[in-house]
């Protein structure tokens, strides 16, 4: 099985920040959707700019005005944006159009009753799917979905993982055989409060996806 990437979202404060930094994932998600308990302050969003340039600086977005996302783009240099709202096809884009380099992921909440058809018309629009658990907030519930759900996904467009990822998981993980999976977005299972990462359970999870 291939490498997997990391991503590690809902960072807030500014030691959290580059500890975790530290650790070299390849994606870092900084949440600008103010209803979220790790929305992130203007002080520590002026910091993604200083994150160590091969880490990807991800800015999650859930119905955001479109032209406030390209503003944030902008002053904080990010280099992905997720979607995690009902965002439009058109939408996508606008956005993909606007920023060549830029990585648009747009987030799918999934369920047994999920229609996989309904990506048909984001497929050339975005670089990465992403698959988490259903919940009315939006992402961060720590909730796993059924991971056999995926196996009605038929296209080639490659995906993170989301949805309640914990240490425990490692080993169901690396069992997963689907060229597809890309990417694992870690959130809140791994935390000591919202927001705040759990540096030594992170460094470990790495080290279980390494060695396996």
């Amino acid at each position: 099985m291939k490498k997997l990437k990391l991503k590690v979202c809902g960072m807030k404060f500014a030691a959290n920040i580059a500890a975790i930094a530290a650790l070299k994932p390849d994606y870092l998600g900084f949440i600008f959707y103010d209803k979220s308990p790790r929305y992130i302050s203007e002080v520590s969003a002026e910091l993604i700019k200083y994150i160590p340039s091969e880490i990807k600086t991800v800015g999650v977005f859930v119905n955001e005005d479109l032209e406030a996302v390209k503003k944030k783009v902008n002053l904080y240099h990010l280099k992905a944006v997720q979607l995690h709202g009902n965002e439009s096809p058109e939408y996508c884009k606008d956005i993909k159009s606007t920023f060549i380099n830029l990585e648009v992921i747009k987030a799918f909440g999934v369920d047994e009753d999920f229609d996989f058809s309904t990506l048909n018309s984001y497929y050339s629009v975005v670089d990465y799917f992403l698959f988490d658990t259903k919940t009315n907030a939006h992402g961060g519930s720590g909730k796993v979905f059924d991971w056999k759900i995926l196996e009605k996904y038929t296209f080639d467009k490659p995906y993170f993982l989301s949805g309640g990822i914990d240490l425990k998981h490692a080993k169901k993980i690396l069992q997963i055989d689907d060229f597809r999976l890309y990417a694992l977005d870690i959130n809140s299972r791994f935390e000591i409060e919202p927001g705040v990462k759990d540096v030594d359970q992170i460094k470990e999870f790495v080290k279980e996806m390494n060695t396996l």
